[in-house]
């Protein structure tokens, strides 16, 4: 080609380059032409809710509160460009191309109060909510990538909170889930659909330094007292004053010892939490020991460790995840994660068939009746293919507040209470059995202090613990 044609070409695509709203300029290599034409707004990093496929991108929706002097609409789309295509300073790599595909996108910022015309002196910062969609392509099916997008580097901006991720299809289908879910707890408890009842989850006290052969005498106890459910503390994993495999063997006799006295099963939650990849040596080993429930530390080993347990053909036994390490998530109101996500959509992404969550209402937990709500529709509601999960409030739980779960929850429910079952004076057994008897004056819409009158146990407790739950050193 000669000279003098290439130079106007160069001219005239120079000239025809668009602009983006927020300065984007879209020159298109010869790669991004061959590929793909980009529209005006492409690779800008804000689009209308109508301007994108929501079934391509994850919606972080976030609450954010900076000085009222600082423009979030337009600081709003720095969000998106630190967390998908961009840094700090322009790259050559970072074409219109890459961006038009993977760029995230503001596609809400809504400021409460809304003010209008003016913001008046006395306001000092301003709270807003943000909502930007990931395009699905820079997550794919993986928790820790979902983290990373949708708050990494920004989780040190300020005072900014992830408060929910709405999941497109096209991710939600790339997850398992719940292998057992709720129904699958009661399948595995014998329990038929027409006997369904509030299921009683026991943590063996004290949390730890005890050998086995005294946890294999309070799980025989708490077994016969009615725990359907008895689990390790989340202080106690494989120790070597207390191994997993040895647990598993003498707790498993203890419940068939107990079953064959009472006619009900019972789960052991046994802790495998530990170091990778040895935590998946030691899940298949107990499940082959006879185990026939896991427990772990979801958080503190990572939400996609306990996915690939699982997804493991090898692990067909419910999980239970253990919600230590959430309140670092979620307690601050300005900053983290939204318990929402933490203890509701996060471990049921992960595989969990149940979680620890805390009790909002008489525990010892310091949770909003509201947030545990929010935290039980997220584990519970339709939430593409993946099964309901049970959710476990647990803190403090004594019988008399068993009353308060059934109406919150419903029947399917785990109730979980360690102190509560083995402080009891006359020790595990009267402790399973005075709360077995709170579910059953639940369940018959009798008043707590009514059938306590009546029964011993569940007399006894209450005139123990009354209404609240007490630290006493």
């Amino acid at each position: 080609m000669p000279p003098a044609k290439k130079t106007a070409r160069k001219a005239a695509a120079k000239k025809a380059a668009p602009v983006g709203k927020y300065g984007t300029k879209l020159q298109t290599t010869s790669r991004a032409e061959e590929s793909c034409v980009l529209g005006k707004y492409d690779a800008d990093p804000y689009a209308l809710p109508e301007g994108i496929d929501f079934e391509t991108h994850v919606i972080a929706t976030y609450y954010v509160e900076f000085p009222k002097q600082l423009d979030v609409v337009t600081l709003a789309p720095v969000i998106a460009i630190e967390q998908s295509t961009g840094t700090w300073t322009p790259v050559p790599g970072e074409t219109p191309e890459v961006r038009a595909r993977h760029i995230a996108k503001v596609v809400n910022v809504f400021e409460a109060p809304d003010y209008e015309y003016v913001v008046p002196d006395e306001v000092k910062d301003r709270q807003w909510i943000v909502q930007v969609a990931f395009p699905a392509a820079n997550i794919e099916n993986q928790i820790p990538m979902l983290l990373t997008a949708c708050l990494g580097n920004i989780s040190m901006a300020g005072r900014l909170k992830l408060l929910d991720l709405r999941m497109p299809k096209a991710i939600l289908d790339g997850y398992q889930g719940p292998k057992f879910g709720s129904d699958g707890i009661y399948k595995a408890l014998g329990i038929p659909k027409s006997k369904r009842r509030p299921l009683l989850n026991n943590m063996i006290k004290p949390c730890c330094g005890y050998p086995v052969k005294v946890g294999a005498d309070l799980f025989y106890q708490a077994a016969v007292g009615g725990c359907d459910i008895i689990k390790d503390d989340e202080l106690i994993a494989d120790m070597s004053y207390n191994r997993v495999l040895e647990r598993v063997k003498a707790y498993m006799k203890m419940e068939k010892r107990a079953y064959e006295e009472t006619g009900e099963h019972t789960l052991y939650t046994v802790n495998v939490t530990d170091r990778l990849p040895k935590m998946f040596d030691l899940a298949r080993a107990a499940v082959e020991a006879g185990g026939n429930a896991l427990m772990v530390n979801y958080l503190a080993i990572g939400p996609e460790a306990m996915r690939t347990l699982a997804e493991d053909p090898d692990i067909n036994v419910p999980i239970l995840a253990h919600m230590d390490c959430a309140g670092a998530y979620f307690m601050s109101p300005h900053h983290g994660v939204a318990s929402s996500i933490i203890l509701g959509k996060l471990p049921r992404l992960a595989g969990a068939d149940t979680v620890v969550i805390p009790f909002a209402m008489g525990g010892k937990a310091p949770y909003l009746p509201e947030r545990f709500k929010q935290v039980v529709q997220a584990l519970t509601y339709p939430f593409g293919k993946l099964k309901a999960m049970m959710p476990m409030p647990s803190g403090g739980i004594t019988p008399v507040n068993v009353q308060d779960i059934v109406n919150v929850l419903g029947n399917e429910v785990m109730i979980g209470s360690g102190g509560g079952v083995h402080a009891h004076p006359e020790g595990p057994i009267a402790g399973g059995k005075a709360f077995r008897q709170a579910i059953t004056a639940a369940l018959k819409g009798i008043p707590v202090q009514e059938y306590g009158a009546e029964h011993r146990e569940l007399g006894m407790a209450l005139g123990i613990w009354g209404v609240k739950t007490e630290f006493k050193v």
